[in-house]
């Protein structure tokens, strides 16, 4: 008999992951800040959604038609709810890669993404993967690619093999999924703590080591177990990607783009020496150690004038994701802490303090006294669009025709707040994507729709749900004890959501 799975790990289902580079949104300011055109995303697709959240996410809250597939059935149908409860009319499969690729039903594509699955699928459905952005994904369209890269992984891959083993051959079929999983990594840390010669010759695997004991066992199990584990060269990758006419376009990741933050000045001369981007490229990867790469791709890249990369930036709009006076001035790339400059992004900043969408063009207008240019402005947007400060803005019929879609669905993800339920993100009809909200912060959205509009409301709406779940208020790293101490700490957290969160989620149109 065929064993559907493919190696891929099915007795444990996916968390509720957002990835918010799988928001086509945020593919336009990486392009166009790399002077490339980017198209209509009229059509997108996910490959290996998972449980489908961000596909929904991006469905309900923008104009774009989305198709989906995940061969994991209980997945496909959480996912298939939340669409049908949005009415965004995405169409979402439980199809293997290999019924997937050969479905006739299917439109050609704007924007494919897969997040996580290069790196856990066999070679066959790698090909097929292949084949599919040959076929399917139109000239001129844009493929994000989120996967393991092998320059950061190689010192770590023994031990994440023996881990694998562990599970393999020393637990019972019984003790298998999450209990299997917290087995391995227990057998790994008693590995590590007898001081095997191992842990001698690759000193940081120790403390990467206590970072993946404190994750998720539900993680671990996607992203450690999985029978084909396969981290990847960056130069292997264009050359699998170029049999599909694909050539690399940008980083996914705004912050990725910005050498300061992630490089010295050392390492920065030293790959500008590198003429070949490839090779440069692959050469920055063992430069930071890269554990995983997030990647656009394009079909057919194209460069365009001056004059119309201007028009192009000037047009698209961006969104402060919270108040002015919350905002840090310092971004932590991957190599250290860097102090924005408070004349830089203080006139930027107070450009988009009202919470509404500001074109670029109309921020670059406002600072132009501070003797700030077009490309100062849009560096400094993909530093606090990489710090997540601000994102890309929809236009706004765009907001208006998504805003029942993310209605609805955020008042879903809300009651499933009530039950225990917690999916960290609520749609936002302006991004178009996930925007984190906690649970709490959801309770009080949803008392705010069905309780009253006060602090205290909030809190006569929240607290019986979290006591009848037998759930208390942690206050200074103690478990608060009685009803009126969990009270009153509760409403000086609604107290100061009033004043600080809920006007920005009402400006992203999330209530």
């Amino acid at each position: 008999m065929t064993d559907w799975t493919d190696g891929y790990v099915t007795d444990i289902d996916y968390a509720y992951a957002y990835c918010q580079e799988l928001n086509p949104a945020r593919a336009a300011l990486a392009f166009l800040s790399k002077g490339m055109a980017v198209p209509d995303f009229e059509t997108a697709c996910e490959l290996g959604f998972g449980q489908g959240l961000a596909t929904n996410l991006h469905a309900a809250g923008s104009a774009t038609q989305w198709y989906g597939t995940d061969f994991m059935p209980g997945q496909v149908a959480f996912a298939q709810d939340l669409n049908r409860i949005s009415g965004a009319d995405a169409r979402l499969f439980d199809d293997s890669f290999q019924e997937f690729v050969h479905r006739s039903d299917l439109p050609d594509f704007d924007f494919i993404g897969l997040h996580g699955v290069w790196s856990w699928i066999n070679e066959d459905n790698r090909d097929l993967i292949v084949s599919f952005l040959r076929t399917r994904l139109k000239p001129g369209g844009i493929v994000y690619m989120g996967y393991n890269a092998a320059a950061g992984w190689s010192g770590f891959a023994p031990l994440r093999h023996l881990m694998k083993q562990f599970g393999d051959t020393m637990v019972a079929h019984s003790q298998g999924g999450v209990d299997g999983i917290v087995g391995a990594v227990g057998f790994a840390d008693r590995f590590l703590t007898a001081n095997p010669a191992f842990a001698a010759a690759n000193p940081m695997i120790v403390d990467r080591f206590e970072k993946v004991k404190t994750q998720d066992p539900v993680y671990l199990a996607h992203e450690y177990f999985c029978a084909n584990w396969h981290p990847v060269y960056f130069s292997d990758m264009v050359g699998r990607l170029g049999e599909a006419k694909l050539s690399f376009g940008a980083p996914a990741r705004y912050l990725d783009h910005l050498d300061v933050l992630n490089l010295t000045s050392e390492q920065s001369g030293f790959l500008d020496q590198i003429p070949d981007p490839v090779f440069r490229e692959s050469t920055r990867d063992m430069m930071i150690a890269r554990r995983f790469r997030s990647d656009y791709w394009i079909k057919g890249a194209r460069t365009l004038l001056p004059g119309v990369l201007g028009d192009r930036l000037r047009e698209q709009r961006v969104v402060l994701l919270r108040q002015r006076s919350e905002v840090s001035l310092v971004v932590r790339g991957g190599l250290r802490e860097v102090e924005m400059q408070e004349a830089v992004y203080g006139p930027i900043l107070d450009a988009l303090a009202g919470q509404q969408p500001v074109a670029i063009g109309a921020i670059e207008a406002a600072v132009a006294q501070n003797g700030l240019t077009l490309p100062q402005v849009v560096q400094a947007l993909l530093v606090l669009g990489g710090d997540n400060h601000l994102a890309p803005a929809q236009p706004e019929a765009v907001i208006a025709e998504a805003r029942p879609k993310t209605d609805a669905l955020n008042r879903h993800v809300a009651r499933m707040a009530r039950e225990g339920t917690v999916i960290d993100y609520l749609a936002s009809p302006v991004t178009g994507g996930g925007i984190r909200v906690g649970r709490i912060q959801q309770l009080f959205l949803d008392a705010l729709l069905n309780a009253g509009s006060s602090p205290a409301d909030w809190v006569d709406h929240v607290w019986p749900i979290l006591a009848g779940q037998g759930q208390k208020i942690i206050q200074d790293g103690k478990e608060l004890q009685t009803d009126a101490e969990n009270r009153a700490a509760l409403l000086e957290q609604a107290e100061r959501f009033a004043d600080t969160q809920l006007p920005v989620y009402k400006a992203l149109q999330l209530v």
